[in-house]
């Protein structure tokens, strides 16, 4: 399962979601830094097949763990090339452009 949490902030949709087991947790390597905070990530437990439709919602979205960032990129949301690994927890970040 993962956790979401949706704001909406002046017209955008930022998409905060984790895999349920790193919530609370931080990982370090080198000078990187990743806190999985629950005052961030910590909203709905939900199932990928929900991540999918929250994705298509989001301009925004902060994504870490294995289940979620790999949904993303099946999706066509986040270029695997992209995605950041700390302690082998990956976090990539998406920001979708309107022209």
């Amino acid at each position: 399962m993962i956790y979401v949490k949706v704001y909406r902030v002046q017209g955008e949709v930022l998409l905060a979601a984790c895999d349920e087991e790193l919530l609370g947790k931080t990982f370090r390597e080198g000078e990187l830094k990743l806190e999985v905070k629950e005052r961030f990530y910590k909203g709905e437990l939900v199932d990928e097949d929900r991540l999918e439709e929250l994705l298509d919602e989001a301009t925004i979205a902060n994504l870490t763990g294995e289940r979620c960032v790999s949904k993303a990129i099946e999706l066509g949301y986040v270029d695997p090339e992209r995605v950041l690994r700390i302690q082998g927890i990956p976090h990539a970040q998406m920001a979708r452009l309107f022209f």
